[in-house]
């Protein structure tokens, strides 16, 4: 008998243990997927800031990944701590504010790509991954995240964990948009920086219409 009930012991907590992982492992991939898709837009962002770049360092890969991956951690954060209050004022403006960043910039990048004299672009001062420009580009493509957190904040699941997960994946998918921006832009010049100045436009209006149908 008492072995019986030992044997019942051993089988709870094997079982206790595989349902806790299987939590474990359904909530992670879950917070891999929301992060993949909040970096989708630095991505893009990332692919455009390379094409721009010519011959990124590996100081260009840091600022940018480091920033957006900071950005992106930040801004469920805020959403998460903020509450209500933070998510009327971002949730009426967030789209036009991201809109306008982007465009700005992208028709920026158009503008100076038909430029007969192509200077090196640290020279020029046009680096996107330096200056107001990195930090405009990094809320622009990060103010969206907010809403996790808000969500996680009305759910009442702890936000630091999700937050580190979410800045890092965006952190790595900033380097890789680096690296395709460069190869792209080697091969097709200045027509490379013309369509990533239309891709951040895109991407704005992209964000405007989603929220304005929404």
């Amino acid at each position: 008998m008492s072995h019986f009930v030992k044997k019942c012991g051993v089988v709870r907590k094997v079982s206790f243990f595989f349902a806790f992982f299987k939590e474990f492992a359904l909530e992670f991939i879950t917070i891999v997927g929301i992060s993949l898709s909040l970096a989708m837009d630095a991505f893009s962002v990332c692919v455009a800031a390379g094409s721009k770049i010519k011959q990124p360092t590996l100081r260009h890969y840091f600022r940018l990944a480091f920033h957006f991956g900071f950005f992106q951690f930040l801004m469920p954060v805020i959403g998460f701590y903020g509450g209500v209050l933070i998510e009327g004022i971002i949730s009426s403006y967030d789209h036009w504010i991201a809109m306008v960043i982007l465009s700005v910039i992208g028709a920026k990048m158009v503008w100076e790509s038909f430029k007969n004299d192509k200077e090196d672009v640290d020279a020029k001062g046009n680096d996107p991954s330096r200056g107001m420009t990195l930090v405009l580009l990094s809320i622009a493509t990060s103010i969206d995240a907010a809403a996790v957190g808000f969500s996680f904040a009305a759910l009442k699941i702890s936000i630091v964990q999700p937050a580190i997960i979410i800045g890092i994946i965006c952190a790595a998918v900033s380097a890789v948009g680096i690296s395709l921006g460069e190869k792209i832009g080697s091969k097709t010049g200045s027509w490379a920086e013309r369509f990533g100045g239309l891709v951040l436009i895109a991407i704005g209006i992209r964000i405007l219409i989603e929220h304005l149908s929404s």
